[in-house]
């Protein structure tokens, strides 16, 4: 998936890993395998907020069949490149989820531990169905079982940056997804 970056200058200390072409082709498979998935039903699609909003966007924007927004806000990884284990959520989901099919759309899926607890806490609602959107899943860090029904793409262990993905949020804006070789120092 390593690939040159399209135009422009990188931010220092990084590498494209996943360029923009790729992620829009992909997006857009995935908007078209969910839009025949639920077709005929009205779907909520809930944003886990911050990193998965340029890929909640995205693939809202392919999805050919009614569908109604709503933000989750979690944090899990505060200003290190290391999940700390906890999951703090900062947004909740103002709509009620009580039989409605509901899509959560993820940025990134490693340790399992972030979107187990996210799906704990919508399947507590009563959905009438709760799958998951992931742009990224890096299965070698897991450490609770994570199910994904709608994947991007697999990825190594690498921190990476762009696309949504921040580093003490920075790096969001960066239209590919790039692999952080090292962790800048910053104010």
């Amino acid at each position: 998936m390593d690939e040159q970056c399209p135009g422009g200058a990188m931010p220092a200390g990084t590498r494209v890993l996943i360029s923009e072409d790729t992620i829009r082709r992909r997006t857009e498979e995935l908007g078209a395998q969910i839009s025949r998935d639920y077709d005929g039903e009205e779907l909520l699609l809930v944003c886990v907020l911050k990193g998965s909003m340029h890929f909640f966007v995205d693939l809202a924007r392919s999805i050919t069949i009614p569908v109604m927004y709503s933000y989750l806000g979690v944090s899990s990884y505060a200003d290190s490149t290391e999940s700390f284990g906890r999951v703090e959520f900062t947004v909740d989901v103002a709509e009620s989820i009580v039989d409605r099919h509901v899509l959560l759309v993820e940025d990134i899926v490693d340790t399992g531990l972030t979107i187990s607890r996210i799906v704990e806490r919508i399947e507590g609602r009563c959905p009438a169905s709760i799958r998951v959107a992931a742009l990224l899943d890096k299965p070698s860090r897991r450490q609770q079982t994570a199910s994904i029904d709608y994947l991007g793409f697999t990825i190594d262990d690498h921190f990476v940056v762009g696309y949504g993905l921040d580093y003490r949020q920075r790096y969001r804006n960066l239209p590919y997804i790039a692999v952080l070789e090292e962790a800048p120092v910053l104010p």
